[in-house]
């Protein structure tokens, strides 16, 4: 049998931090992910299963919704992307078909994503330089798509700074372009 064992997006054993000046840029590998669509003609049906899972109602676009345990915020027209301790709810989406039965489509995605967590007095100007989102006008709570390193990604603002949710296969690219824009900024 092989000895198989977990490794995160940028390949490590651990979660990489990087410091620079007053930024940190944290790899953070430890959520859980699933995608959750309403199928036709279910859509209340869906969110109310949804919010008796969620413990809140699903967010509107462009918006996230925090729970005690979950987090979910819109990905497109009728779907959003629901996050949670990995170490908890390592079978999320199992838990979550179980709890919105027919009404939704559920779909893994936690090793399709990687993360990075982007804090500092200087992540602002870090963002900026990233991507070509409006981040002085996004207030916590908000969540946008755009393109950092020519890279589709989820850029979200919270009350610590910033996340970036971008393909598992672009974990290095993504993470050379923050740290690249951390440098010019620190």
């Amino acid at each position: 049998m092989s000895d198989l064992k977990p490794v995160t997006p940028l390949g490590g054993e651990t979660a990489r931090v990087d410091t620079i000046g007053g930024l940190t840029i944290l790899e953070n590998p430890d959520w859980a992910l699933a995608s959750l669509s309403a199928r036709q003609d279910h859509d209340a049906e869906a969110a109310e299963s949804a919010k008796d899972f969620l413990g809140f109602d699903l967010p509107e676009v462009g918006a996230m919704a925090v729970g005690d345990v979950f987090s979910a915020f819109w990905i497109g027209p009728r779907s959003w992307m629901v996050a949670a301790s990995h170490d908890d709810h390592e079978l999320l989406v199992a838990e979550m078909k179980i709890a919105l039965k027919c009404a939704a489509s559920v779909v893994e995605q936690t090793d399709g994503w990687c993360r990075f967590d982007v804090a500092g007095a200087a992540a602002f100007d870090l963002i900026e330089r990233s991507c070509a989102a409006s981040v002085r006008a996004m207030l916590a709570g908000q969540v946008v798509h755009t393109t950092i390193h020519h890279t589709g990604c989820f850029l979200i603002r919270d009350d610590g700074g910033w996340s970036v949710l971008g393909p598992r296969s672009s974990a290095g690219s993504l993470h050379h372009a923050l740290v690249t824009a951390a440098h010019s900024v620190a």
